[in-house]
């Protein structure tokens, strides 16, 4: 069974930085966070794979790394350079024990989801 909790959302300034936090449990081939702010559609933020291979949407290159701890089973979103549009709410996302599109940054990949931590970027 695949449980997921967030953790580490929060208010900053803009240019600011926040680590998020995933745990998981169960098996997590396949991992990424997406995000959805108020009026607006999920979008995928950045994923990874069993290899550790990344990918991420073009909006946060250069200033968001995602990264995971296979022994602890907990992924991480390393956030940098904050800026107000990026107020959201921040969900990760598992494939479970089968992953068929790895690095997908597309919500329909992801069975599992965890329930949200919200960051506030102010200007």
């Amino acid at each position: 069974q695949v449980q997921l909790v967030e953790s580490g959302g929060g208010s900053v300034q803009a240019g600011g930085s926040l680590r998020l936090s995933c745990a998981g449990s169960g098996s997590n081939i396949c991992m990424a966070w997406f995000r959805q702010a108020p009026g607006k559609e999920r979008e995928g933020v950045a994923a990874i794979d069993n290899r550790d291979s990344t990918n991420y949407a073009d909006a946060v290159k250069g200033r968001f790394t995602i990264s995971r701890d296979n022994a602890k089973n907990i992924l991480y979103l390393q956030m940098n350079s904050l800026k107000p549009e990026d107020t959201a709410m921040y969900y990760c996302a598992s494939s479970g024990l089968y992953c068929f599109s790895g690095r997908s940054l597309f919500s329909r990949s992801y069975p599992y989801w965890g329930q949200g931590t919200q960051v506030t970027v102010s200007s």
